[in-house]
This record gives structure tokens, C-alpha cells and sequence, in this order.
């Protein structure tokens, strides 16, 4: 299998280890020559600084979207148009109707179309997935996550919302296996261009909640959520992994294999392009998302709940 990668700024050297690890990268392309070339040089593979040139000049299976977000729909159009199975990191792109045109693209021509929503593929969720779909503590009613740290520097073109919350809202459709009717946000600027903390809430059915808090302030880094049931409180950290259950009389920690979850993130994708079924994000899925995140802009600018319905 042969892999092109375009972009390698802050995020998209991690998914260029990974990608050579595997074996599968064949290709590297970055607007800036410099970057390309290092990139090219250090993994041993071409590199181009344009995007027409790396579809005119090789052969490939599927391509990695690791670019700013505004870039994002014009890339994976052209790589769609050329029946090229697309990763896009997270958002898929800044407008809903765009990640539609693109899904709509993909349908077409028969390819995969994915986002990178990463902590689907943590271990930690994976196992509160299963400890909630099982129903071993009771009914999930509401979630709760808290991710804070100073701003990435390699963010500059999106706010909090679209960056870090929109992980949140992912998980928290993925883990109710629902999508939310009701939006209700607040947000705010205190040292940035965008929005640097929001407070999100989404209602979905049967009164069940998810309230997600982002911020650029704090300076520790914390990426946490709790899973409110019935007969227990699960609380895990998307860093460490770690699961801990809280009942009436005593905690309990689960025990888990720790993993890195770009890789399997990446090894899903791949696994999809070969014909396995692997799990994936799906691209409507990656559009709700979106969707999702405009709403919760349009909410906090009109201090009101924004009625969602979505597929």
C-alpha cells in the first residue's frame, strides 16, 4: 500500500512517524519547499511542494489531509476527484456544506472518506464504550470533559471550538450512540484572535446531557472526562488512560492495555483501504460534528439554544 501525506506542521509529524513506521508512506507534500524536503529527506521518500505535482507524478492509495482547517476542502476535493482514499484531520472542514459536498464526493466515486477524531481510538474511551454500551453500571445519563491547556502554536486559524471541543462533541455522540437535538454554548476571547474558552451543552433524548468545558487559560494541561451512570460515576484521563470507577462504598480501577491512539487510528484507516471493517469515522459523522460546532458558535453569539436535527 502506498501513502501520501500532505501537510507536516505541528500535528502532522506524528502522523509521518507512524506512516514510515508502518511501512506504507511514499510521499510527502508541504506548500512550504523546506519543510517538504526535510520531511522528504528524513523518511527517504519524494516530496513536492504542490499538490498537482504529487497527483501528476505518483502512484498512491489513499492520502493524509494534515493542513490548516480553512485548506482542508479544497485538498480532499482533488484528492476525491481522483478516487483516492482521504484521511482529513479534525475538523473536516469550517463549513458543514462543504464537509457535505465532500461526503457527497467520496459516495460517488466509491472511496473512503474519514476524520480524525482521535479519541474514538483511545483505549480509554474504547473501554468506557464497552462498560456503558454493556450496561454494567446502570444507563449513561451525562457526560462531562474538561480539556484545558495554553493555546497550540501552530493554531491559527480556528478558535477553541473548532480545534479542541469538537474531540468532546465526537465522543460524546460516539459514546451515547446518538447525535444531540439542542445546542446551548457560551464563549469568549481573553488573549486570542478567536474564541480561547467555551462552555458547551448538548441535549440529547431521554434528558440525557453531555456539558463539555475548553479553554487556552489554564496552564496545566488536563484532558479528562466522567461518565455518569445510573449505579456509578466512570472517570477517565484521555493522557494516562486510566479508568476509575466511583460507587456508593469503594472505587475500582479497570485495568487496560495502554496504547498509542494515533497508531491505531491510522492502522484503522488502513485496515478500511484494504476491505476490512474496520472502525472508522464516518464522514456524516464528521460533518455532524461540524454542524455541531456551528451551532455552538451561532449559540453563544445569540445567547440562545440552537435546535439541531441531524441524520
Amino acid at each position: 500500500m502506498k501513502i501520501v501525506q500532505i501537510g507536516t506542521g505541528g500535528w502532522g509529524k506524528n502522523h509521518t512517524r507512524i506512516l514510515s513506521q508502518l511501512g506504507v508512506l511514499s510521499a510527502i507534500c508541504d506548500a512550504n519547499p523546506q519543510k517538504s524536503k526535510e520531511y522528504g529527506d528524513k523518511y527517504s521518500v519524494k516530496h513536492y511542494d504542490s499538490l498537482d505535482e504529487l497527483l501528476n507524478s505518483e502512484e498512491f492509495d489513499g492520502a493524509f489531509v494534515v493542513t490548516p482547517t480553512s485548506t482542508h476542502t479544497e485538498i480532499a476535493k482533488k484528492l476525491l476527484e481522483a478516487k483516492k482514499h482521504v484521511f482529513v484531520e479534525k475538523p473536516m472542514t469550517y463549513k458543514s456544506e462543504d464537509g457535505e459536498l465532500l461526503a457527497k464526493l467520496a459516495e460517488k466515486n466509491k472511496v473512503i472518506l474519514t476524520c480524525g477524531y482521535i479519541e474514538r481510538f483511545n483505549p480509554a474511551v474504547d473501554e468506557v464504550k464497552k462498560l456503558v454500551k454493556g450496561k454494567k453500571f446502570g444507563d449513561l445519563v451525562m457526560l462531562e470533559f474538561h480539556r484545558e491547556n495554553r493555546m497550540p502554536l501552530h493554531i491559527k486559524d480556528v478558535g477553541i471550538i473548532y480545534d479542541t471541543s469538537v474531540h468532546d462533541i465526537d465522543t460524546a455522540n460516539w459514546l451515547f450512540d446518538d447525535m444531540p437535538h439542542v445546542v446551548f454554548a457560551r464563549a469568549g476571547k481573553i488573549k486570542h484572535e478567536h474564541e480561547d474558552f467555551a462552555s458547551i451543552m448538548l441535549g440529547y433524548k431521554d434528558d440525557r446531557v453531555a456539558i463539555i468545558s475548553s479553554n487556552w487559560i489554564t496552564p496545566k494541561k488536563v484532558r479528562k472526562f466522567n461518565a455518569v451512570c445510573t449505579d456509578a460515576i466512570i472517570s477517565s484521563d484521555f493522557i494516562t488512560q486510566e479508568i476509575i470507577v466511583e460507587k456508593d462504598n469503594h472505587n475500582e480501577t479497570i485495568q487496560n492495555e495502554k496504547q498509542e491512539p494515533l497508531l491505531l487510528e491510522i492502522q484503522s484507516f488502513l485496515g478500511a483501504i484494504e476491505g476490512k471493517n474496520e472502525h472508522i469515522v464516518k464522514s456524516q459523522e464528521a460533518v455532524n460534528v461540524t454542524k455541531i460546532a456551528e451551532a455552538a458558535l451561532l449559540s453563544s453569539l445569540k445567547g440562545i439554544p440552537i435546535y439541531l436535527d441531524l441524520k
